[in-house]
């Protein structure tokens, strides 16, 4: 099958250090060319693959201090895709709604992932006006401020199998890995810690947007002796932080669509504590891969509780449900069925199809 990956430009594909759409972007076009198919990726110049890349930008977009304007490469992106289009069995979208004015005269069988919050009532018109647009969501939790929209398809995120070790035997802190900003619960990180009398380690981007946030909330709390922020981290780094934490701290304020870094820990063994909102219930097994809570009690008591899980229970649960395999399986489903569907009606409705089915 020849299909193209159309993945946003601010950071490359992989990403160096954080990043979560363009890091399972490139683990699906791995997967994919790893299984025989033509693939195609369209991504910033300083990303790593095995598929064909074609460039759109010299470098991603965090990393150039010179760019002042996103959005205009985004829309050279969509152009190229489009000059491209007759090399595709199937389009797949990963860069929001940026080219739904054009991809509907693309010709060419194509859905999105949509990987970000949907809530946002300046989403509301733009997709009353594109009710046909097909799009795939990460969970079915990330559907609910839209359920009206033409859903196709959840696909749950997933990571190479061999990525991220089994750690059996944690050490003597907690984790938190993410970006600095409210919602994220970075300040109710650091409270859990406190009241539970154990070492927090912090690994978090630091976005612009979010400046004022950890200079004024965060910084204040940091303390190299009990809470210590080690800055941004690469994979290598990333498996060491989570697979010695006794837990992963996930105490989010908002609808998570998926949340990356809950099957990294679970993928090391690591046990989450995570607030109940958006996603986390139908990622996070309660008593397997870790606690589910509604407050900062519930967290603070959820600490021994999580640390009494089993590792390997935890490291299973990963892998039967989010390898970047069967997250390329389902794909290649939804791929499928849309290739078959009649050209002019609606591209395909379907499920949850995050079965763990066989790559082929």
């Amino acid at each position: 099958m020849r299909i193209a990956q159309v993945s946003p430009l601010f950071e490359s594909v992989p990403p160096k250090l954080y990043g979560g759409t363009e890091r399972v972007v490139s683990y699906l076009t791995e997967e994919l060319v790893a299984a025989g198919h033509d693939v195609t990726l369209f991504a910033s110049g300083d990303s790593v693959t095995s598929a064909r890349l074609i460039p759109v930008t010299e470098q991603s977009l965090r990393l150039d201090e010179t760019c002042r304007d996103q959005i205009a490469h985004h829309i050279r992106l969509v152009d190229e895709v489009y000059r491209h289009r007759q090399e595709f069995d199937f389009i797949h979208f990963h860069i929001d709604y940026f080219h739904f004015p054009v991809s509907a005269r693309v010709g060419v069988p194509r859905a999105t992932t949509l990987h970000g919050q949907l809530d946002l009532p300046e989403l509301v018109p733009l997709y009353r006006n594109f009710p046909d647009e097909p799009v795939i969501s990460i969970s079915d939790a990330q559907r609910t401020a839209l359920p009206w929209i033409h859903w196709i398809a959840t696909v749950y995120h997933g990571l190479p199998a061999d990525l991220l070790r089994l750690h059996e035997r944690p050490g003597s802190y907690l984790a938190f890995l993410g970006r600095f900003s409210p919602e994220k619960g970075p300040d109710r990180a650091v409270e859990i810690a406190r009241r539970s009398g154990i070492p927090l380690l912090m690994a978090a981007k630091v976005d612009k947007v979010d400046q004022d946030y950890y200079d004024s909330a965060i910084k204040p709390l940091l303390d190299p002796a009990f809470v210590q922020y080690v800055g941004e981290v690469n994979e290598h780094e990333k498996e060491q932080l989570l697979g010695d934490a006794i837990a992963l701290l996930f105490p989010i304020d908002w609808p998570e669509p998926f949340g990356l870094v809950l099957i990294e820990a679970m993928a090391c063994g690591t046990p989450v504590i995570a607030f109940r909102r958006g996603s986390v219930p139908e990622i996070i097994e309660d008593g397997v891969s870790g606690c589910i809570v509604d407050d900062l009690e519930g967290a603070v008591a959820a600490v021994p509780r999580a640390a009494a899980l089993d590792r390997r229970r935890c490291r299973d649960a990963f892998e039967a449900r989010f390898t970047s395999a069967h997250m390329a399986a389902s794909y290649l489903e939804v791929y499928r069925r849309a290739i078959a569907a009649p050209a002019k009606g609606p591209v395909l409705r379907g499920g949850n199809l995050s079965t763990g089915a066989v790559l082929q």
